[in-house]
C-alpha cells in the first residue's frame, strides 16, 4: 500500500530556507497551480463523522484546494481528496509513517456536498502557502525525495518526504539532526498555537478536542 514517510523541519523564515535549498542544488518543481515564484495557496478542510470516528482511530480525510498566488496567473486551481491512515510505530521512530491515498477531483463544491451527504462534516480548516522543490537527477541519493517549503500561520516549515536515508541526508545538509524532526501534523501544530494563545479550540465530539483525544494531547 502507498506509504507516506515524512518529517518537518522548523525554519527561521522562507527566504533563508530558499537559500539553503539553492545551496544544495534544489530547484522549483513543476506544479499545475503554482505561481511564478513557485508558491501555491492551499485551503485545507478536514472532514469527520459527528462523533469524531476518524480522529478516534488516527485517520484523516482532507479536501484541499490549491490555487495560484496573486492576480493574473494563468495557473489552474486543483482540488485533491486525501485519506491518511493511523501513524505506524508512533513514538518509536524519528519519522512519521502512514498509509496515504490521494485523488484529484473535478469539482470542489460537488465533492464537499458528497461528503456532507454521507454524514461527514468539515470541522477544521487551515491555510498555507507551499512551494515544492526537487533535487537534480545527478543527486542519486535523493531519488524519491520531495521537498516542500510551507509558510503557515504557525511558522515556516520544510517538509521532507521520501526514503528515510534520503530524508536523513537532506536534513544533515541543512544542519539538522533527527532530534530536530517534527512528526506532528499541521492540525497538531495549529492546536498547540491556539492553546498557547488562549484561543478556544473547536470541539468535534465529546472527549475529543479538535479531533485529538485529550489523553494524547493534554491541555
Amino acid at each position: 500500500m502507498p506509504k507516506e514517510i515524512e518529517v518537518k523541519l522548523r525554519m527561521k523564515d522562507a527566504a533563508r530556507a530558499r537559500k539553503m535549498l539553492a545551496k544544495i542544488g534544489a530547484k522549483l518543481a513543476r506544479h499545475p497551480a503554482a505561481s511564478k515564484d513557485g508558491r501555491v495557496h492551499e485551503l485545507n478542510t478536514l472532514f469527520d463523522t459527528p462523533q469524531g470516528g476518524f480522529a478516534r482511530h488516527g485517520q484523516l480525510l482532507r479536501l484541499r484546494v490549491e490555487s495560484p498566488v496573486g492576480r493574473g496567473s494563468k495557473a489552474a486551481t486543483r482540488t485533491i481528496l486525501t485519506y491518511k491512515g493511523p501513524a505506524e510505530g508512533a513514538g518509536r521512530s524519528h519519522f512519521k509513517v502512514r498509509e496515504e491515498y490521494e485523488v484529484v477531483v473535478a469539482d470542489e463544491q460537488s465533492m464537499h456536498r458528497i461528503l456532507e451527504s454521507l454524514g461527514l462534516r468539515g470541522w477544521f480548516r487551515y491555510e498555507k502557502f507551499r512551494a515544492a522543490f526537487t533535487l537534480p537527477a545527478s543527486s542519486k541519493w535523493a531519488e524519491g525525495l520531495h521537498l516542500d517549503l510551507d509558510e503557515t500561520p504557525v511558522g515556516v516549515f520544510l517538509e521532507l518526504e521520501g526514503p528515510t536515508v534520503a530524508i536523513d541526508r537532506a536534513a544533515r545538509e541543512f544542519g539538522f539532526t533527527p532530534s530536530d524532526y517534527i512528526t506532528k501534523d499541521y492540525l497538531f501544530l495549529h492546536i498547540e498555537q491556539c492553546r498557547k494563545g488562549g484561543i478556544v479550540v473547536p470541539q468535534i465530539a465529546p472527549g475529543i478536542v479538535a479531533g485529538i483525544p485529550d489523553m494524547l494531547f493534554p491541555k
